[in-house]
This record gives structure tokens, sequence and C-alpha cells, in this order.
């Protein structure tokens, strides 16, 4: 429901064109056809003081009075001026009507068909039209930076469009070389699962040791080096008795855990074994990023369409205190032909700010926290599946008393099957609440973000103590959800009574609980592709092992219960 409410909104009122072309305040696109704007192809800005503004990146649109025109101004100039230069020099004037407005012209020139300041450096002063400063127009002396600033506040929507150009055509060049990268990572990572059921146990007693070895490294090298101070000889013994006890623990640990340890290296290999027998499983991450993607796209989508669906708002301003109708909305087209203007002499209907007025268009930040949400959930919901798909398909196979004859055909269909048919209610259960924590997580950055120039020490402090608590909050819910996710897919009970069974299923196997968590042309940007290659076989290696660690935790789980019922 509310999903539907976001889209019915963003799409009755949004408007995605007005991000790429160029959109006056009358909301008519510059250079459209068979309009007046047919042959002013170039967007000017009123006031670009004004875009310095953070509604420009809220909706995407400078809050300030827009005009289409064929050229951009080539001269200096205020209102102030050319009012001065009426009478005593008609072919200047006749030249700034075309600009005509209240506030000032600079030279411009055209960047993505927008007028922006032409800025020039003199002895190394940034200038427009050889000047370091200027009237706006109401006789206040502003600072070329201002003009900078107000440029870079629009450029930085405008640039991303031409930055997303250049990486797509990077792409274009080297797709087939990240290919041969992300192929390469795929089939290291497949030969690893597939080696892991013969060397678990080597791997597993190689790290070990080696942080034996680390801490023991650590401890010699302290002793061999020569305090140069007594402060630095103290903190020094206080390191060296940290890692004596760090490295006792660890030793005592191996000592008193070394048949769960067997165990646990016992259950890495069947996990490898269970995967060589399941190989359908490396290959449903594919389907949990492409159910993620969707869900991007849904939620960048609407949030387009809710950031341009303001529109310009006009209001009349009057000259006269005692006019009734000052700062009320109009309607510019026809203003003229109301009695405003003649109860009011002298008003006029101008542009106020971009945004609306209507109960909608006060609440657009709600619709923008509520597509986030929903962005959250479906998230949340594609991992929940993916997560009850996997360990329904590998509790077939640990339950299965001759193997592989007893394992179904198609165990990875056959769970996600059961998933979306029976458990598609518990799964968004599961990730309603953590979407609700996550949401809150993210209203809390957004109050630290604006909070950061306070002063105020104890609501900075509550605020970072808050943060705190709701991350551990998130990953406390995060591992009860995974494990939920597994009795569900084995027992088929709802969320409650498996996330239940699931916590006390592992408090009574605690002390297992920390053996297991151990487990050639030329390019606009050459780091694209690097970096393609890179986080795409991070993301392929953490798609296999994902897959793998699913394996582990539901075949550990199975073992507890198995355990339990035969001890």
């Amino acid at each position: 429901m509310l999903k539907d409410m976001c889209i019915f909104a963003a799409w009755v009122h949004g408007d995605p064109r007005k991000v790429i072309y160029p959109t006056d305040s009358y909301g008519q696109f510059c250079g459209q056809k068979d309009t007046l704007n047919e042959n002013k192809t170039i967007l000017f800005y009123f006031n670009i003081l004004k875009c310095a503004s953070p509604v420009v990146l809220i909706n995407l649109q400078c809050p300030t009075t827009q005009l289409c025109v064929s050229k951009c101004p080539d001269r200096f100039a205020t209102y102030i001026d050319v009012q001065a230069s009426y009478r005593y020099k008609p072919d200047q004037w006749n030249y700034f009507r075309q600009f005509c407005k209240p506030g000032f012209n600079n030279p411009r020139k055209v960047f993505l068909k927008r007028c922006f300041p032409d800025f020039s450096t003199k002895n190394g002063v940034l200038t427009v039209a050889n000047q370091t400063t200027f009237k706006d127009g109401r006789g206040k002396t502003r600072n070329v930076t201002d003009l900078r600033e107000a440029a870079n506040g629009i450029n930085n929507v405008l640039d991303a469009r031409s930055v997303g150009m250049k990486i797509f055509e990077d792409y274009a060049i080297s797709w087939y070389w990240i290919l041969i990268g992300l192929f390469i990572a795929m089939i290291v990572s497949l030969l690893f699962l597939v080696l892991l059921r013969f060397t678990a146990g080597v791997l597993f007693w190689i790290f070990i040791f080696g942080v034996i070895g680390i801490i023991g490294y650590g401890r010699c090298n302290l002793l061999a080096s020569g305090a140069v101070s007594p402060y630095c000889l103290n903190l020094g013994k206080e390191i060296m008795i940290m890692l004596c006890v760090v490295e006792v623990i660890i030793i005592l640990m191996l000592i008193f855990l070394r048949n769960r340890i067997r165990i646990a290296i016992a259950l890495l290999k069947e996990g490898s074994r269970a995967i060589g027998y399941i190989m359908s499983t490396l290959f449903y991450p594919i389907v949990t990023f492409i159910l993620i993607a969707i869900c991007i796209s849904y939620w960048a989508v609407t949030a387009v369409f809710l950031a341009t669906s303001g529109e310009p708002v006009y209001k009349v301003m009057a000259n006269q205190t005692l006019c009734k109708y000052a700062n009320l909305t109009c309607d510019p087209e026809t203003f003229n032909t109301t009695n405003v203007t003649k109860l009011c002499p002298g008003a006029q209907c101008t542009f106020a700010f971009y945004g609306g007025e209507s109960l909608y268009h006060k609440y657009i930040f709600i619709f923008q926290l509520a597509n986030a949400f929903v962005f959250l959930w479906l998230v949340n919901f594609a991992i929940a599946l993916g997560q009850c798909t996997l360990a329904g398909a590998f509790a077939s196979y640990y339950w299965a008393s001759r193997k592989p004859a007893d394992i179904p055909l198609w165990p990875l269909f056959s769970s996600f099957g059961r998933a979306i048919r029976y458990h598609t209610g518990s799964l968004a259960f599961g990730a309603l609440i953590l979407a609700i924590v996550q949401l809150i997580r993210v209203i809390l950055e957004y109050l630290d973000h604006k909070l950061k120039g306070t002063q105020n020490s104890f609501t900075r402090f509550l605020l970072c103590c808050l943060k705190c608590c709701f991350w551990c909050l998130e990953k406390f819910l995060k591992f009860i959800n995974r494990n939920a996710y597994i009795m569900i897919a084995i027992y088929g009970k709802n969320f409650c009574t498996s996330a239940k069974e699931a916590f006390f299923l592992l408090m009574r196997n605690v002390v297992r609980i920390p053996v297991f968590a151990q487990e050639a042309p030329t390019l606009n940007y050459y780091w694209v592709p690097l970096l393609t290659v890179i986080i795409g076989s991070y993301l392929v290696a953490h798609g296999f092992f994902s897959v793998y660690a699913m394996c582990v935790d539901t075949l550990f789980l199975c073992f507890c219960k198995y355990y339990i019922f035969f001890r």
C-alpha cells in the first residue's frame, strides 16, 4: 500500500525530463517544437546566486526565475544601470530587454544548454568581465566567488550527466577485459571452494597458528625495541601483558575446544561437499543481484519523479502595505485580467519559489522518506528470500539419509518455490523489522549531519549513543534473522517461532558459535575498468562464499538439532 501510494503520487506529479532538459519557470522545455520556446534552446537564470541553496539537490531545480533564451548575455550590467540607460542609450536598453529582470546580468557562456558566468583569471584573481565585485541589483556589493559557488551548486547536478557519459564510453571500450577479469575471479573462487573439502583442516590450523605467531612476533618485537622514554617503556609493558593474555586465552581455547574444532573442520569440509552436490546454488546470488538491482531502479526512478514534481509558485508583490492580496499565490497568465491590479495599483505577479503549496508538495520530504523505507524493505526481503532458499536446499542435503540418492532432483528450485509459496509473509515480516531499524539509523545520520555545527555537547553525545545502540541492534537482528530463515526453511514455522527456536538452539550451543565465526585504447578514466574488475571480482567471490557461509550455517543448525534429538 505504501509503495503504491509513493509510485502513484510520483508518477502523477513528477516529470523526469526536467532532470535532463532545461525547463523554464512555466514548466516549458527550452527548444521544444511547436511552442514559443522552439528557437530558445538555452536556459537563463535570473539570480544564479540562489543556485547555491541546498534546494538545488532536493528539487533538482534552482529556486529562481528561469527563462529560455536564444543566446546568453555577453555584457555586464545591473538592473539599476539598465534603468539609467533607458532614455540615453536605447540600443543598450533594447539588448537587455530580452533578459528583462530585476537583478543583474553578467557575461555568460553556454554549458549543457544553460547560461553560466564566464569566469576568467587575471593576475591570479578570479574575475567576471574584468571585475572582482559587482552590485546585485539591490545595491548590495557581492564578490565573484559568490557567483562561482552558485554555479558550482547547479554544476554538481549537471556534471553527473557528463561524467556518466564518459564512464559509459569507458565501459564500451574495455568491456571484454572486464568480462575476462570477472571470469578469472569466478574460476579461482570455484576452485577454492572445491579444494576446500580437502584443505579445510590445513587452512584452519594455518589461520590459528598464524594468529599465535603474529602475537608472538609482536611481543618479541616489543622486547627487542629499546624504550626511548619511561612513558614508552610503561606502554610497551602494558601492550606485552595484553598480548600474553590473548595468546594464553587462544592456547587454552585450543586445548579445551579441540573436539569442537574437529567438528567445525568436519562441517567446513561437508559444506564444500554439499555445494559440490548442489552446484546450482553458486549461481543463485545472480538472482539476488537482479532483485536488488530492480529495487534500486524502483527507488531511483521514484525518487527522481518525486524530486521533479515541484512547480513554480508565483505571489502577488504589492507596493501598498494595505493590499489584502499581498503574498497570495497568483497565476501570471491570468493576473492582468483579475481585480488585483485594480484594487492594488502597481501590484505584480512575480516568481516566489520552486516547489508548490499543495498538501502533496508540503509533505514531499515524507514521500521521499517513505520511498527510502520501501527500498530498504524490498532489499532486505530479496536478501531474506535468498537466505531462505539456500537454507532449504542445503537442509535437504543434510537430512538425506543416502547421498546423493535421497537429495531432491532440483533442490534449489524446490526450496525457492516453497519460500515463495509458503514463507513470503514470514520473510517480509523479518525484512520489515530490519528495515525499520535501518530507517531509524538513516534518520539519526541525517540529524547528526544537521547538528554538526551546534555547540550542544549533550545532544551530540546522546545522538552518538543512539547511533551506536541502533548499529548494534541492526547487527544483532541480521544475525537472528539469518538463523530464523534457516529454521523457517527447515520446519516451515512462522518468523517469531523460528527466531525463538533458533535463538535458544544457538544459546544451548553457544560454545560452538565462535569456532564457526572465523570462517589499451585511451580511456577517460583509467580507474573505471580497473575498479570494475576489482569490485566485480569481490562481488563474485562474495557471492560464492556467501553461499558457502549459508551452507555452513545451515549445516551447523541442523547438526545442533540432530545432536539434541539423538544425544
